[in-house]
């Protein structure tokens, strides 16, 4: 909310709206050691407009614009002392009226920066990974709004997650309501095919950036 936090004092009421009832936006992205020694933040003007999109869709107005919190994940990211970090930032419904109407409770934005390697683990990059097929389909574009990026959409891919390893696999990997290749847990899946590139159909999952 506009102030540098130190990583222990980062806290929030535990009657915060959003930990209740599972209404809040947020991105992942990461920043790269370039070769001149400087760093990058990768796409950090698409990911923000996400996020913007995304707090739209389920009516979280953020009191800032898209170039403050641009500016801020920078902030952020050099506060931390990180060349290389991932970065997180949040749009929630904070403290106040309980039930599921938030009525006037605070938009807040919280933004974080963490050393993370490999998503999958460096082994991944080199020798690929294990996957299985999830018990779990990913949401049905009525049911949820899956072209929003939310805390609450991820509960699916944390029981898929959950489900492939505890089964000796990496990743799972999520079929839509039709039984088509959806998504894995945590990333987009595409093929290269005659050199081309396909994805799933935008009505199925996230449009991805990274």
């Amino acid at each position: 909310d506009g102030k540098l936090v130190p990583w222990g004092d980062a806290k929030i009421h535990v009657l915060t709206h959003s930990f209740h009832y599972g209404v809040a936006a947020f991105e992942g992205i990461r920043s790269y050691k370039t070769e001149d020694g400087r760093s990058a933040i990768f796409r950090l003007g698409e990911h923000v407009e996400r996020l913007f999109d995304s707090s739209k869709i389920v009516t979280l107005d953020l009191p800032y614009s898209i170039e403050e919190v641009s500016k801020a994940c920078k902030e952020v990211l050099i506060d931390n002392g990180l060349q290389e970090g991932y970065l997180r930032p949040v749009s929630y419904i904070g403290e106040g009226v309980m039930g599921v109407h938030p009525g006037n409770n605070p938009i807040q934005l919280m933004i974080a920066a963490w050393k993370w390697g490999a998503y999958l683990g460096e082994d991944a990059l080199s020798k690929g990974i294990r996957a299985k097929v999830s018990s779990y389909n990913r949401y049905h574009p009525n049911s949820m709004m899956t072209r929003a990026k939310l805390t609450g959409n991820y509960i699916g891919s944390v029981l898929a997650k959950k489900e492939a390893i505890d089964l000796g696999y990496d990743e799972g990997i999520l079929l839509d309501v039709d039984g088509y290749v959806a998504e894995g847990s945590g990333e987009n899946i595409f093929l290269i095919s005659k050199g081309k590139i396909k994805t799933t159909p935008l009505t199925s999952i996230l449009p991805g950036i990274t």
